[in-house]
């Protein structure tokens, strides 16, 4: 339990940082179940097989290709698609699937995520910041978007 000392001490040392100045828009969360997704990922014919970039396929494979990297960077597509939906609550999707291959995720030299968008969905999200964080545990993969109303 925090005291109030600390909770005092907490306040003072954030009193005088400025605001973000990113009112945040959407956020969205996506978990995957990793072998289950790996099972679909291997049927021949699957709707994975043409989703993720060349970039993304050497990344995973300079990750030892194992298929919890395909799953987080499967995540961060339904969470984009999850924090983008809440732009438009109340009407009806703006793309469909197409969508999914319009976000690639990429990471700098120091493994940190970051979402790309092209075609329509920079178009319609041009205006937005897409923050990511992904993790994998266990069976699981996870990933974490925050749409904010700022451009990079």
């Amino acid at each position: 339990m925090t005291s109030k000392a600390d909770l005092a001490v907490l306040k003072e040392l954030f009193q005088d940082l400025p605001p973000t100045g990113l009112p945040v828009q959407g956020v969205g969360v996506d978990l995957v179940h990793v072998p289950s997704f790996a099972e679909q990922l291997a049927q021949p014919g699957s709707r994975f097989a043409d989703v993720f970039t060349p970039g993304e396929r050497r990344d995973v494979a300079a990750r030892g290709g194992h298929a919890r990297h395909f799953a987080a960077r499967w995540a961060a597509r339904e969470a984009l698609v999850k924090a983008w939906s809440q732009l438009v609550y109340g009407e009806p999707p703006l793309l469909g699937d197409e969508a999914l291959r319009q976000i690639e995720v990429a990471c700098d030299a120091w493994g940190r995520p970051r979402l790309l968008l092209g075609g329509d969905v920079a178009a319609y999200l041009g205006e937005c910041r897409a923050d990511l964080s992904l993790s994998h545990d266990g069976e699981y993969a996870v990933a974490y978007v925050v749409l904010s109303a700022a451009s990079r």
